[in-house]
């Protein structure tokens, strides 16, 4: 491949601001975006040995962090996929419970939509402790009495240990996305090599 195709294709990629989008000069989706969240949804399924219970559901902060950090490299949609599938490996591996699905999935998708909104981190943070901790704590409560045959606990009883969960990955994330920054390692753009 002569020089000047190679440095239109780099050009193309990182013309891209949302890596959900990039693409090759072929027009073919970029592998890369499916790569990070592959590694960071195994991440998430390993972090959760690392979890503890609270209240009927197992916590697993990992999981939060990792949402956070695939909403602000990849976006809403593969913050998505990539809790979806964390959640289905860990309920296959007996990792977790059926709470996994709505205690990651809503974070992921808020934290990555707020984020695209905001440009800042900060939308991120709070994306995923509302849509985990509210969204995900009352969608909870249906889900344990209709698939799972259970009437106990109340309306707002999974919000609690939601809340646990998701604060926690959120204070690891905080920590971790606050040094790269200090070190100038902007997280939001190692991925288009910018």
């Amino acid at each position: 491949m002569p020089k000047s195709d190679k440095t239109e294709e780099v050009k193309d990629i990182n013309s891209e601001t949302n890596i959900e989008t990039a693409r090759n000069k072929n027009g073919n989706h970029n592998v890369r975006p499916m790569v990070v969240a592959s590694i960071l949804t195994a991440i998430a399924v390993v972090g959760s040995l690392f979890s503890f219970p609270v209240l009927g559901a197992k916590c697993a902060p990992i999981q939060h962090l990792v949402n956070i950090i695939t909403a602000i490299i990849l976006g809403p949609s593969w913050a998505f996929k990539a809790a979806f599938l964390a959640s289905t490996i860990r309920n296959m591996l007996g990792l977790g419970t059926l709470f996994a699905f709505p205690g990651s999935i809503f974070g992921a998708i808020l934290a990555g939509l707020l984020y695209q909104k905001t440009k800042n981190v900060v939308g991120a943070y709070v994306g995923e402790v509302f849509g985990t901790a509210i969204i995900g704590g009352l969608v909870a409560y249906p889900m344990a009495t209709i698939m799972m045959n259970s009437f106990k606990g109340a309306l707002l009883g999974f919000v609690p240990p939601f809340f646990i969960s998701t604060a926690g990955g959120t204070i690891l994330a905080v920590i971790i996305v606050t040094s790269l920054r200090k070190k100038r390692l902007a997280i939001e753009n190692w991925i288009h090599h910018k």
